[in-house]
């Protein structure tokens, strides 16, 4: 299912890297969210996103705005990524079953079993306000999401 600018953001629930719950529900109305697919933790182009998420913190994580990166990788595995690398926001497991919020969102290479690098901005209301899906091997621009973010109230 291909998501537009203006279509309401799928809702879901999945474990963060300590096995705690996050719903997208759990932002309505308090904050925005930005939803960060990436293909895998600990490989090197996605090491580097999620460290300028985490330098620029900020900028993504703050009293108006949640930011949520969600992989296909087991939680365990999002735990220790997230302690090597002083991850202070939400690696969200889409492990089981695999992949159905990338596929949702349509960021998922199903053949293949991971998720693409596809960047969602969602509203305090939960629509989708802007979107930028990659390929794989595509570093996003962490500033363009920074702009859409900074446009919203």
């Amino acid at each position: 299912m291909a998501l537009g600018i203006g279509d309401r953001a799928p809702e879901f629930t999945l474990s963060n890297q300590y096995g705690v719950k996050v719903s997208l529900s759990d932002f309505r109305g308090k904050k925005n969210v930005v939803i960060m697919f990436y293909p895998f933790a600990f490989s090197g182009l996605c090491t580097g996103e999620l460290c300028t998420i985490r330098d620029r913190g900020s900028d993504f994580i703050n009293e108006k705005t949640e930011f949520l990166s969600i992989s296909c990788d087991p939680v365990h595995s999002l735990k220790a990524y997230s302690e090597q690398e002083s991850f202070t926001h939400s690696l969200l497991s889409d492990f089981y079953p695999h992949g159905a919020v990338a596929d949702e969102y349509g960021a998922l290479f199903e053949d293949k079993g991971f998720a693409t690098r596809a960047t969602f901005v969602i509203d305090k209301e939960g629509f989708i306000r802007w979107a930028v899906i990659n390929g794989p091997g595509e570093e996003r621009n962490a500033d363009e999401y920074a702009a859409a973010l900074a446009e919203l109230a």
